[in-house]
This record gives structure tokens, sequence and C-alpha cells, in this order.
């Protein structure tokens, strides 16, 4: 008796496959852009939540940046390191709250033009509704998977 084995599709075809390039292809050029600001994408993206938001527990700040929990304290770990962000007690005592710091925000605001300049450079190569239309539609996949 033969099994049959799953069919693989072309890649192209597959909606995983697309996303997670066009993600990676969008940081490499969002990293190149924030490096004289010393920052990655997700660094410059958590500082901006924080900057928004103010202190938020750490399960509250994974859902923001849409990560996992362990994926959100590594990387907060290593931001903590270099001064960008500080930790807290909340009102809740067993609650641990992430602030972003003066030399945070000051870095923040450093890497804000060149975060500017990144999104103005990517929207143009992608012609401005073809730009509104990624960020619309991107949205749109998260609400839907959440």
């Amino acid at each position: 008796m033969t099994k049959t084995r799953p069919h693989m599709t072309d890649p192209e075809d597959c909606l995983c496959f697309n996303l997670r390039r066009a993600a990676r292809a969008a940081t490499r050029a969002y990293d190149d852009a924030l490096a004289p600001a010393a920052l990655t994408s997700v660094q410059f993206s958590a500082l901006a939540v924080l900057a928004k938001t103010g202190p938020l527990a750490t399960s509250s700040f994974s859902k923001a940046m849409e990560t996992e929990r362990t994926t959100s304290t590594r990387n907060l770990a290593l931001m903590e390191r270099e001064g960008l962000v500080k930790r807290k007690a909340g009102a809740d005592k067993r609650v641990r709250l992430i602030e972003i710091t003066a030399r945070g925000r000051r870095r923040f605001e450093t890497a804000f033009p060149l975060w500017r300049a990144a999104q103005k450079s990517l929207a143009t190569k992608l012609g401005e509704v073809n730009a509104a239309s990624v960020l619309k539609r991107s949205r749109g996949v998260v609400t839907v998977l959440e």
C-alpha cells in the first residue's frame, strides 16, 4: 500500500513564505537605516511602543509587539543592559512593568528621522497607494489571525 505524501506547491504560492520573506526584506532595510543610531528595527519598534503607551507589563508589551513572551523578555534584557529600558514594580507587586528610560527616549528621538526616511523610501518604492494598502492589509492579517 502506497502512502500519499502531502503535496508542496511552489513556495511562491505560500502566504506564510511570502509574508516572512517580505518581513525579512523590510527588516533589513529598516535595520540598515537605523544602524547610525545603534538600533535595530525591533529595538526601535519596542521603544516606539513604550514611548506611546508608557510603562507596560511584559505580557501587554508582548501583545503590542506580536511576539512570544520569551522573545520579548530576551529582547528587553538586551535593551535593559544598554540602558534603553528599565523594569519597575507595578501597583501589583507581582507585575513588573517595562518603561523607556531617558537614554532610550533620546536614542528613539535620534533614530526617528532615520526611520522616517526609511519609511518614505519604502513608500516611494511601493508607490503611495500600494504602501497604504500594505499597511491596511498587514493590519488586517494580524486582526484575522488573533
